[in-house]
């Protein structure tokens, strides 16, 4: 591992504070909260949110973010406003500023999330480019972030069915009109306040088949333990269920091999994460769909 990757995986909660302290000087630091800790630390801080991004690399990420939030505030589509419109920077780590929104009327279920999802892929597409959902984009980084923590075997695994999966899904035919998305559609990307649900967290925002955004519920019902009703909720208010597309084991196979090689990323020094990591490996190795996946 060489010194570059040594720094990333030093991303801690105490790293991502330094790092909010230089970025954002005007503000009071020591009493902000962390609210997660992954790709970015997120963290609220007064009236505001911040997202201080894990490295440099996703500095052009989070411009993005920035410019689907504009795009969407201009269409009054119901979603996370940023505070500013630029990206800071400390020691090459970008960091953005986010209006926070007020505490939840209720926890987000997937009725909501259909809701906005159906808004989302009525948009035309916006006047600036918006990439493709690249999902298996971050296997060589995450893998490369985690090292000798995980067998060199299953990394090379890993990145063979990135190959594979990723001539397939370039091969699909899809079933709905492609244009915008949303990249991650779970209820967790959903604030449910006192006018309705609001989609947060917009990095993946893409423009590609619309079918990524469903192979996300459909993945969470089979991997993650949602509750079968549940994912017929969100069947009934989208108006359709990808699993009848010829195409669903495709995306669901890439949607997969990313989620297994992310959790890597955190195997060093993280014992839990390693030991997900090995369960979700051995699942794709043993062909085994029925293996239950911990969210992490």
């Amino acid at each position: 591992m060489d010194a570059t990757d040594a720094k990333d995986t030093a991303f801690t909660e105490a790293r991502a504070r330094e790092l909010l302290a230089a970025a954002v000087p005007e503000a009071a630091v020591a009493d902000a909260t962390l609210l997660t800790l992954g790709e970015n630390a997120v963290f609220a801080v007064g009236g505001l949110v911040a997202k201080v991004g894990r490295d440099a690399s996703l500095r052009e990420r989070a411009a993005h973010e920035l410019r689907v939030a504009g795009w969407l505030a201009e269409l009054g589509v119901p979603a996370v406003r940023a505070a500013e419109p630029v990206v800071r920077e400390a020691e090459g780590h970008p960091v953005t500023l986010w209006t926070r929104l007020g505490e939840p009327v209720r926890p987000a279920g997937t009725r909501d999330l259909a809701a906005v999802l159906r808004l989302v892929h009525e948009l035309p597409r916006p006047d600036f480019a918006l990439p493709r959902r690249e999902l298996l984009g971050g296997v060589e980084r995450w893998l490369r972030l985690a090292g000798d923590a995980v067998d060199p075997a299953d990394a090379a695994y890993l990145r063979e069915r990135r190959d594979g999966f990723a001539a397939a899904a370039a091969a699909l035919t899809p079933h709905l009109s492609p244009g915008p998305i949303h990249g991650d559609a779970l209820p967790r990307n959903v604030h449910v306040g006192p006018d309705g649900p609001v989609l947060v967290d917009l990095e993946t925002f893409s423009g590609d088949l619309r079918e990524h955004d469903l192979v996300v519920l459909a993945l969470s019902r089979d991997r993650y333990g949602l509750d079968p009703r549940a994912y017929d909720d969100f069947v009934a208010a989208y108006g359709w269920d990808v699993r009848e597309w010829d195409g669903c084991a495709v995306l669901r196979g890439a949607r997969e091999t990313a989620s297994c090689a992310w959790v890597a990323q955190h195997a060093p020094g993280n014992p839990a994460a390693r030991a997900e990591f090995g369960r979700r490996v051995a699942s794709l190795r043993e062909g085994d769909p029925t293996v239950r996946w911990h969210a992490f």
